[in-house]
């Protein structure tokens, strides 16, 4: 009877090693930085923006130059300006703060007349001249009521969106003290309610300028912990939304699409892979929190500010309260029915909103720390072996400590396994085709970058 026993027990642990492979070690300015937001000075930004009454985007004044006055959300936006600004003062330098203006014509749906457009950003310049990588995180300002065109009733807005808000402007407030290698960038975008127009501004800008933009995270709706009709409170998860095939390939003429069929790709793509990426990362750093990943790029009948970039090729997620409560989004301010509808600050969770934006925080210190992604990344498929050899070159920027070789079996939803080597290949004793493999560089500090999958080498 041992004699039986004793094989299966090994089995038993040497796929539960496999299964559970993790990286423990933290990076203390990481942590460091995270043991500064504060669930307490987010309900403070919280409470200045629900202040405003009203932060819906045509509550600002069609002239640009007229007053705002203490309502609407021109006057919000004004506020969070001066936010970024009293936090570029503690940057030495590194941070600066605009506000990204422009006007906005008639649409015949929900914009019925010129609008003043504005987006409020902080830069964080990265302290590496030949690092353009540029990292975006950032929530929506506007609100809204029932009637998505009523811009005079008042619309708190607190957790949609703004939880996402203050999100952002606590990353601010606490990253602005340090540097980093890579760029990042704080915004909080107008016009999500009425179209995503903030968004499709930014990331059409992003376009035109050049920008490298290898990361957006949007925070949208993430700060209470409770759902209507099931009841469920629970402030220990956090989704966060990727799409899977990369919708820019819907009008690809360059054959990518059967590629990506041909090798089984179609699980990997940009904003998949950033989506891994914030699970591993922020679940190492936040303690009692599950991100969960959802294989969506949003939710039904809604949409996010994520849309535009994905749709014009970048790798851009969604974060989300894990459970919804739509008594209290887009909703006239009233009780009915023993219901006290309304956005407002004492439905949210501020412990759960302090956790949602240190994953974010853990993210994109991680990823401005690192090097730039490893070149070239290859696996030979010109011969028939149960093994498999990687290649690689390094990377262009940034000094590197090594490199971990990602593996996974092709129906896993995250990496189970890391193999560290300081060089610039790697050969491993599993087979080519039963498992998914990525590179990605790893910092002196032990910051990993974003993964890259091999190219089949065929020749």
């Amino acid at each position: 009877m041992k004699k039986l026993l004793l094989p299966v027990f090994v089995l038993f642990t040497t796929f539960s090693a496999f299964a559970q492979t993790a990286i423990v070690n933290r990076d203390t300015q990481i942590a460091d930085l995270i043991a500064q937001v504060s669930a307490d000075s987010l309900r403070a930004h919280i409470n200045g923006l629900v202040s405003f009454g009203t932060r819906h985007t045509l509550s600002v004044p069609a002239d640009a130059k007229a007053s705002v006055g203490t309502k609407g959300l021109g006057a919000a936006r004004q506020w969070i300006l001066g936010k970024f600004n009293q936090y570029a003062k503690q940057s030495g330098g590194r941070m600066t703060a605009t506000l990204d203006t422009w006007t906005l014509q008639p649409d015949g749906r929900r914009v019925d007349k010129p609008a003043n457009m504005g987006n409020v950003m902080a830069t964080l310049k990265g302290t590496d001249p030949a690092d353009d990588r540029i990292f975006i995180v950032q929530g929506h300002m506007d609100s809204r009521v029932t009637n998505v065109m009523n811009r005079e009733s008042d619309a708190p807005g607190a957790n949609d969106d703004g939880s996402g808000t203050a999100a952002v402007i606590e990353l601010c407030r606490v990253m602005s003290k340090s540097s980093f290698p890579a760029t990042v960038i704080f915004v909080t975008l107008t016009g999500e309610e009425q179209g995503l127009l903030g968004a499709e501004h930014l990331s059409e800008r992003a376009v035109k300028e050049k920008w490298n933009v290898e990361a957006v995270l949007n925070n949208d709706i993430m700060g209470s912990n409770n759902s209507s009709d099931t009841r469920i409170i629970d402030n220990t998860r956090l989704r966060v939304f990727s799409e899977g095939l990369p919708s820019v390939l819907l009008k690809d003429t360059t054959g990518r699409i059967g590629q990506i069929q041909r090798f089984g790709n179609e699980n990997d793509g940009k904003a998949r892979t950033l989506a891994r990426y914030l699970k591993e990362i922020g679940e190492r750093y936040v303690e009692n929190l599950d991100v969960v990943m959802v294989y969506r790029n949003d939710r039904y009948l809604r949409g996010g500010d994520h849309t535009p970039y994905v749709q014009r090729g970048f790798a851009a997620v969604r974060l989300t309260e894990m459970n919804e409560n739509y008594e209290h989004q887009h909703q006239d301010l009233r009780t009915q029915d023993g219901i006290e509808y309304g956005d407002y600050p004492k439905f949210m969770d501020f412990e759960y909103l302090r956790k949602n934006t240190a994953v974010n925080l853990a993210t994109l210190a991680n990823l401005a720390k690192s090097p730039t992604v490893p070149q070239q990344v290859t696996v030979d498929v010109r011969n028939l072996t149960n093994s498999t050899v990687l290649y690689w070159q390094a990377p262009k920027v940034g000094k590197v400590k090594g490199y971990y070789v990602l593996m996974r079996e092709t129906y896993w939803p995250v990496w189970q396994k890391k193999f560290f080597t300081t060089k610039l290949g790697m050969t491993l004793p599993y087979s080519k085709d039963n498992y998914y493999f990525a590179v990605q560089a790893v910092s002196e500090d032990g910051n990993e970058g974003l993964p890259v999958l091999p190219v089949p080498n065929l020749r």
